[in-house]
This record gives structure tokens, C-alpha cells and sequence, in this order.
């Protein structure tokens, strides 16, 4: 099979026995599920950050899909490609798997408003901020948004949980995260929780995973 890339050069894959409907755990991954190295392109320098396994494990033992979402600007800036990526992947999925875990589905924007050629785009519908991957998922995998939660440690994972509708959102103080926190801060209000963690560790308390 062919690299899932859809017309808009936007990654789109579901992985064959996907958990499907009801709330999901949006992932960012960069920062989140693996350590933060900027522009992660080489397998040798993928390492899955502690507690990503236990708590992706524990959302496949309780049938709730587990999304990655993930803005990928390195390959629309020609600093690597789809190929790369993909190897990058396929690593992660091995540790993963390793230690019982899976992801259901990865969604990845190479768009950026320093992107060459077809991605030299600023605001992509895909690109976090955006909710436009998350709104996807929800499309391919049939999805409750409004009980979904997402992880993540930058300010635009929060906003994008939040357009999109989500229950809420944990900012991880890993990668980016304690950085920016003061700035997700804005996003709790009415109808959109917002809680802070140590790590994806820390999702083990959210919701979807504790009931």
C-alpha cells in the first residue's frame, strides 16, 4: 500500500483494526509521546517518552481510539520527507507495540507558511491551530468530539481540542510545555476543560481513561 496522503498532501492513515466510535484520545507527538528534538526525521534519535505506552495501553483495553496528530512543517520545508516519516513511525509503532500499545490512527500537516511549493501554505484547515485533522478523525472513525480529550504540549494542541469541539484538553509541561502554559491557560472556560500535567503520564486521570 501506498503512503496514505490524501489530495490536500495532507497524512491520513487508519491502521486496519482501528478501534472505532465514541470519545478518542487525541495525541500530539512531538513533545508528547516522543522526547522533543525538533524536526524528528532520523529513527536513532526516536525515544518514547515514559507513561506514553501505559497510557495509549490502557485506551486500547478500553476500546477508546487513540489519534495522533501532528503538525510535520520539517517536510513542507524540504528538511525531509514523507519517507523518513514514515520510518520515524514505524519505529515509534514498534517501541509501542512492544509495550502493548497501539495507535488507531495518524494524521499529519507538512503545511507551513515557509513551506515550498504546494505546502507553502499558512493557515491549512489540517494545521494545528486548525482543527481541521481532528474534524477528519472524526469523519474516518465516526467519533464523539464533545467527550474526546486531547494531549499536548503547545499552545495550538489546546486550541485546536477546542474548535474542534473536544470535552478538553491536558497541557504536559514536556517538550514546549512548560514554556507555555501560561498561554493555553486562555482556552478553559464553559463547555472545554482544561487540566495540566506532568507528562502523557498524567492522562491516565482524564475522563475516557479513569471511568
Amino acid at each position: 500500500m501506498g503512503d496514505p496522503i490524501d489530495s490536500e498532501g495532507v497524512w491520513c492513515e487508519v491502521r486496519d483494526g482501528a478501534a472505532r466510535g465514541g470519545p478518542a484520545l487525541f495525541l500530539d507527538r512531538d513533545g508528547v509521546v516522543v522526547r522533543e528534538t525538533d524536526y524528528l526525521s532520523r529513527v536513532d534519535d526516536v525515544a518514547v517518552l515514559p507513561g506514553a505506552a501505559d497510557v495509549i495501553a490502557a485506551a486500547n483495553r478500553r476500546g477508546v481510539p487513540v489519534v495522533l496528530v501532528t503538525n510535520q512543517s520539517g517536510i513542507g520545508r524540504g528538511y525531509f520527507g514523507w519517507r523518513e516519516f514514515s520510518a520515524v513511525q514505524q519505529a515509534i509503532a514498534s517501541v509501542l507495540a512492544a509495550q502493548g500499545a497501539r495507535l488507531d490512527a495518524i494524521y499529519a500537516c507538512p503545511h507551513h507558511a515557509s513551506g515550498q511549493g504546494a505546502f507553502a501554505v499558512a493557515h491549512h484547515p489540517a494545521r494545528k491551530p486548525n482543527p481541521g485533522m481532528l474534524l477528519r478523525a472524526a469523519a474516518d472513525l465516526d467519533l464523539s468530539l464533545r467527550e474526546s480529550w486531547m494531549v499536548g504540549d503547545k499552545t495550538i494542541d489546546i486550541e485546536a481540542a477546542k474548535r474542534a469541539g473536544l470535552a478538553g484538553a491536558m497541557h504536559v509541561l514536556t517538550g514546549y510545555g512548560e514554556a507555555e502554559r501560561a498561554r493555553s491557560a486562555q482556552f478553559a472556560g464553559p463547555g472545554f476543560e482544561l487540566r495540566f500535567g506532568r507528562s502523557i503520564a498524567d492522562a491516565l486521570t482524564l475522563p475516557i481513561l479513569a471511568r
